[in-house]
């Protein structure tokens, strides 16, 4: 370190986005007291007249769906109180031979929706990252058990010999080898001679199509005979080492990041956990090969873009100030194949761009399951103190002395005494790999990343920060680690689906914020995680939104202020209030009036499909009726989706599941429009409709996409004549049943 007493990082308080949400939240609120008066005067009067034209039951679910709307806002408020950034200084870190170890996991389940390319590029880049190589240990999960996985890694590791001191002789800053070969004009940043490193460049060029045929060429051909199956397998644990010619390679093998591949034993009698589990193998086997005090998580799509990423993490991790108290440092997760236009918001803005650094301001942001460098004693509960008695730590952490030993020894083993497949430490690797290793012990309810929901990383956060620990998010020009975001609409709302029941399923259990305790987290944390916990929720209040005032419309019943009310006001400045708080947003983290629009359609498309979906999983699964599921997002490019994607074209090849409801939705707020208009011109109380009326406008202007893909598109991504027929059925049946009961009740 240069200066002991220069920090290692700053931090920057937003204070102008501070003084417009305070005011524009405090506005709002009373906006809405106004609105809440207005609701519940209606059940107070004794006005015959206007009750008798106002049917009770659409009032009174208007209302609850208000209400209901408030409080979610309300939470979310809390990620805008007091937002943060961050700026770091990594040559102001220690020497080399000063800083600490890192583990690398990088996880990967599907061979075929995850392909091996895609995933050794991942691997090579993290070992590729600009760090000590002798204090960088990458492993690799392969929950697919997949043998062409495990031959892919080895080739991986015969190129990286070459990759890796290509990488460090010129200073190469793209360290992904498909990244940095596929834009060689825009990675300009290495030093040595020019034509030195022309052609050293050449020759990794060719190296790797040889490595990329090579990976081609053992999915075309291999043939599994053995009894291996990505379901059914005994574990299977190898620390990657080639067998050196000479002295040369002897060193040049030093040099680089120790590399093992992992895939623990998995039975159908036995559950598996997904990747909570597979990341609990990882942190036992690391435990006893290397035994670093810092892991570093990826996904096998999100590939390291910045090589200092190590070094500015360690600027938060190596502060005395708030090392002690701090578990993991969260890096945004950004995207390489994100289209200007976006139509699926695919890069989630709003999320990694603002309510993360509201988080940081607070208490730390949400574990937000790749990208985190996370301490690992943090994830040992408070189990390991000194004097602790060992068979009480068997009792936690199972029975592998072994392991217990890692827990005090931060000294990690020899790696090239476990070369031998009959080695006693990779056997007991091999053994805490095991599927019935954690039975009976604490792993998954009070240590490692915890079971109980497929929102495992969320979940694991938010009980470090009850425990006392904290967390920081740093986000910078240059992203840390790009992935794939998705590029159709039916991987983006089976995504939500799933990220929708984990977060559910963790609201609605002991380990909803509200009620976990003892907690020693903030109260606006609290609210934080509370919003993200319930956010899918929303599907109750836009499902309403989006079909009792139309019914009411239909049936000539008004639900909202006729234009001369003063409460007409009130109901107006709400919606400009919440569209200004959402543009400022968009506007600051560098979007458009395009993207304010996608940001709406994806809110409304979301809630009505993968939020309902998801939200009703949870709740199945809270009662008995389902088990928990896991299908990993395809990372696979088909280029007529993506040709789609980048047009601005929605891809609506997918499940009737979540075409219905949208089409039910567009042809409901099509008829009740030209039916209400005709009817309110007719009887002459358009100005009691007027809302109403500009709401169906204001759906149907937002489902725009919908519409196109329904009458106007021929191409394959175009809606099914048969999925617009089936919901027109629907709509009907919508129409006679429920608004005939609104005019009953």
């Amino acid at each position: 370190m240069e200066d002991s007493d220069q920090p290692l990082h700053v931090c920057h308080v937003h204070k102008s986005s501070i003084i417009f949400s305070r005011l524009q939240s405090f506005l709002h609120i009373l906006a809405v007291l106004f609105l809440f008066y207005y609701r519940a005067s209606f059940f107070l009067k004794n006005d015959t007249e206007t009750r008798g034209i106002t049917s009770s039951l659409p009032w009174f679910l208007l209302f609850l769906s208000e209400l209901f709307l408030f409080l979610i806002w309300l939470l979310d408020q809390a990620l805008r109180w007091r937002p943060v950034s961050r700026s770091v200084f990594p040559e102001r870190l220690p020497e080399d031979d000063k800083l600490p170890a890192i583990d690398v996991f990088v996880f990967t389940a599907d061979p075929e929706r995850e392909p091996t390319l895609q995933v050794m590029n991942t691997v090579i880049s993290a070992m590729a990252l600009d760090y000590p190589p002798d204090k960088l240990h990458v492993y690799l999960s392969d929950d697919g058990g997949s043998a062409v996985t495990l031959k892919g890694m080895r080739e991986a590791w015969k190129f990286a010999k070459w990759w890796i001191p290509f990488c460090r002789r010129f200073k190469i800053q793209n360290r992904c080898p498909n990244a940095y070969f596929s834009s060689l004009a825009d990675d300009d940043s290495h030093s040595g001679s020019f034509d030195e490193f022309t052609r050293e460049q050449e020759k990794l060029k060719e190296r790797y199509q040889v490595f990329k045929e090579s990976i081609k060429g053992i999915k075309e051909t291999f043939v599994d005979t053995s009894s291996f199956t990505g379901k059914d397998h005994q574990s299977v644990i190898e620390v990657i080492q080639g067998n050196p010619i000479d002295n040369t390679e002897q060193e040049e093998i030093a040099m680089l990041p120790q590399l093992a591949y992992v895939s623990r034993e998995k039975r159908p009698s036995h559950p598996h956990h997904f990747k909570a589990g597979a990341f609990n193998v990882l942190l036992r086997v690391s435990g006893v090969i290397s035994n670093s005090p810092y892991i570093l998580a990826l996904d096998c799509d999100m590939y390291c873009n910045d090589p200092t990423s190590a070094r500015q993490a360690m600027c938060f991790h190596l502060d005395p100030k708030i090392s002690s108290s701090l578990a993991f440092v969260q890096f945004p997760q950004r995207f390489h194949n994100i289209s200007r236009n976006d139509i699926y918001d695919s890069q989630l803005r709003l999320t990694y761009s603002l309510r993360w650094q509201g988080m940081d301001g607070l208490d730390g942001p949400v574990l937000s399951g790749t990208g985190f460098f996370i301490k690992r004693v943090s994830l040992y509960g408070n189990y390991v103190q000194e004097g602790a008695d060992p068979m009480e730590l068997k009792r936690y952490f199972g029975s592998s002395n072994e392991f217990i030993k890692s827990l005090f020894n931060q000294k990690k083993p020899n790696t090239a005494k476990i070369r031998d497949s009959s080695n006693t430490l990779l056997q007991e690797s091999k053994f805490l790999a095991s599927c019935t290793y954690g039975s009976e012990t604490k792993w998954g309810q009070d240590i490692g990343f915890l079971h109980y929901s497929v929102a495992e990383d969320y979940l694991t956060g938010f009980t470090l920060q009850s425990k006392g620990w904290t967390s920081v998010y740093l986000s910078s020009s240059t992203p840390q680690f790009l992935g794939s975001g998705v590029t159709n609409l039916n991987d983006l709302l089976t995504q939500g689906i799933r990220w929708s029941s984990g977060l559910v399923e963790v609201g609605i259990s002991k380990f909803c914020p509200f009620v976990y305790g003892p907690s020693k987290m903030s109260f606006l944390e609290k609210m934080s995680y509370g919003y993200l916990s319930l956010f899918p929720l929303y599907f109750l209040p836009l499902w309403c939104f989006a079909t009792v005032p139309q019914l009411c419309l239909l049936s000539g019943i008004p639900m909202y202020p006729e234009a001369s009310n003063s409460f007409f006001i009130v109901f107006l400045f709400i919606f400009a209030s919440s569209f200004v708080q959402l543009s400022y947003e968009v506007f600051i983290t560098g979007g458009s009036l395009r993207s304010v629009i996608n940001e709406l359609r994806l809110w409304m498309i979301k809630s009505i499909t993968s939020h309902l979906y998801g939200s009703l999983d949870a709740f199945m699964k809270r009662i008995g009726m389902r088990e928990a599921s896991f299908l990993p997002t395809n990372k696979v490019d088909d280029d007529e989706t993506v040709e789609l994607y980048r047009n601005g074209k929605f891809d609506f090849r997918t499940s009737a599941m979540f075409l219905v409801p949208l089409v039910v939705i567009v042809i409901l707020n099509t008829v009740s429009l030209i039916v209400g208009i005709t009817r309110a011109i007719l009887v002459g109380n358009l100005d009691k409709m007027f809302l109403q009326v500009l709401l169906s406008i204001y759906i149907l202007a937002i489902s725009y996409p919908i519409i196109e893909g329904m009458v106007i598109r021929k191409d394959k991504g175009r809606i099914p004549t048969s999925i617009t027929i089936s919901s027109a059925a629907y709509s009907m049946i919508i129409v006679f049943l429920i608004g005939l009961g609104f005019l009953v009740y």
